[in-house]
């Protein structure tokens, strides 16, 4: 399937990048006023420039690309960074029982799906690797809110990192056996890899991180360099070790939060990552989207859209309502959990495109097109609910902080 067109508009690049940054700046306000998460506006705006529309955004903006990559890997980053240590190590558990159930229960949804439309069992694994990933997308959102220490959020947030992996270890899984059939002898090794990447990022980063910033990080630009490069490099080392980027920028957030924390270099950071480089994360997703090929695979495919719609949006929610009622979290912070897991982005389109691209000695492919559409389907629609329903918790969370006009407490005699 060719997921980009070839056709657009022949417009200088300063001309493309103009129009992007114009409509980047209206965001906020357009968001706003649209009564839309920024995220989706920004996915929007990616769809309206890219090469199935307008055609502003040529068939591959490398430098869009670059730069929405490191969106990408900042968003984890800043997540990493956000995170409360001392609630983290203490609730580590907790993160780790919901990141295994948010990945088991979505896994299983999957291999039912696959089987049920006859894919073969590997195919049908794949298929619920794909639901059991997701991308924080509403992050930001959570940020500006400033419920990023919130347990609920800090649980889903070490919960993401490890569904994520998950996910990717299975695709690992799934393409070596379908290609070479299964060697336990190089699954262990990518077990082998994932452990000693987590140790060297933690552990030595984590441990040299405040020399690190004495030594080079004595001014604020200094800082702000340093901090850059730590995620970047992380993001480099996990490509090396063929793990996914988000991991060695969510680990190196971890690695580095005590040192940073409270600082202008991270606060400039932040404001730099979440008003540059994460919307272009978003329009970047919006590009690859194909209102053609959606309307096709809704006419065409309507039972298997609708079954991995319901399969990945009820085991999330499923996952988070079960978690939240075992640690007797509120409505709203159960809420707060599935909608943040619900965006099938960053992993999703990874697992999706590589297992689509697969093909064995015999020119079968892992994932045929359907099953392709019907992934985008869901990468649109869950990059869309998700970011609406994290706002609609915020606003919930708000109201709840804010004393009732008709039950205030009796003033002092």
């Amino acid at each position: 399937m060719e997921i980009i067109a070839a056709h657009g508009i022949d417009i200088p690049p300063m001309g493309r990048a103009a129009i992007l940054a114009t409509l980047l700046v209206f965001a906020p306000w357009a968001s706003a006023r649209l009564k839309v998460p920024e995220p989706v506006f920004c996915i929007l705006v990616g769809v309206l420039l890219g090469p199935h529309l307008i055609g502003v955004m040529p068939r591959h903006p490398q430098v869009a690309q670059v730069i929405g990559e490191m969106g990408k890997v900042l968003l984890m980053f800043f997540v990493g960074l956000e995170i409360d240590l001392e609630q983290f190590r203490k609730h580590r558990r907790k993160a780790l029982a919901f990141g295994l159930v948010t990945f088991a229960l979505p896994l299983a949804a999957g291999v039912v799906i696959g089987v049920a439309f006859h894919y073969a069992l590997l195919s049908a694994l794949l298929v619920g690797a794909l639901l059991s990933s997701h991308t924080l997308i509403a992050y930001p959102a959570v940020h500006h809110g400033k419920q990023g220490n919130r347990l609920s959020v800090t649980v889903t947030a070490g919960s993401t990192v490890l569904a994520d992996t998950l996910a990717l270890l299975t695709l690992a899984l799934c393409l070596s056996t379908f290609q070479n059939g299964f060697d336990p002898a190089a699954f262990a090794w990518r077990f082998l890899s994932l452990a000693l990447f987590i140790v060297l990022v933690l552990g030595v980063l984590g441990r040299s991180g405040k020399w690190l910033f004495a030594r080079f990080g004595k001014t604020e630009s200094e800082a702000f360099q340093l901090l850059l490069a730590i995620v970047m490099v992380a993001a480099m080392l996990a490509k090396i070790f063929e793990l996914e980027t988000i991991l060695g920028a969510f680990l190196a957030g971890l690695a580095v939060n005590r040192a940073s924390r409270d600082t202008p270099a991270k606060e400039k950071l932040e404001f730099f990552g979440h008003r540059f480089f994460i919307p272009i994360f978003f329009v970047v997703v919006g590009l690859m989207i194909d209102l053609r090929g959606f309307i096709q695979a809704l006419t065409d495919n309507t039972l298997l859209v609708l079954a991995v719609l319901g399969g990945a949006f009820g085991a999330k929610w499923l996952a988070a309502v079960a978690m939240g009622r075992a640690w007797r979290f509120g409505a709203t912070d159960r809420l707060l959990m599935g909608s943040l897991t619900f965006p099938h982005v960053a992993a999703t389109l990874v697992v999706a495109l590589v297992g689509y691209e697969t093909v064995n000695a015999a020119g079968e492919r892992l994932l045929d097109e359907a099953m392709l559409n019907a992934v985008l389907v869901l990468v649109v629609v869950s990059a869309i609910v998700g970011p609406v329903l994290t706002e609609r918790a915020l606003r919930r969370l708000k109201a709840e902080a804010s004393p009732n006009p008709l039950h205030l407490p009796d003033p002092p005699r």
